[in-house]
């Protein structure tokens, strides 16, 4: 048996910005969210629970960093992947402007 911290959590996303996710100790409950940030989830969708620990990593976010803010603030806010810039900004070669 190990005594590895687990904290469990549901997580939600919004339709007004791709990308961007919510962390709340429990489903459906916001009171430690401040309202500037539920402004960005007018009707949060839930996506799905998980129990978070330092052995499971997140893919976009530091579970440690996540698990911390779950505890101190109540919620964690996960920012949208910083975009590649677009294909017009990209310089080519010369060999490659024909």
């Amino acid at each position: 048996m190990t005594d590895e911290k687990v904290v469990s959590c549901a997580i939600y996303k919004t339709v007004k910005r791709d990308g961007l996710y919510l962390y709340v100790k429990e489903q459906d409950e916001f009171s430690d969210v401040p309202d500037e940030v539920m402004k960005q989830f007018p009707q949060p969708e839930h996506v799905f629970d998980l129990e978070l620990s330092a052995s499971r990593p997140l893919a976009r976010a530091d579970v440690l960093i996540v698990m911390k803010n779950l505890e101190a603030e109540g919620f964690y806010l996960q920012m949208p992947p910083k975009l590649e810039d677009p294909i017009d900004t990209i310089t080519l070669p010369d060999s490659l402007h024909g």
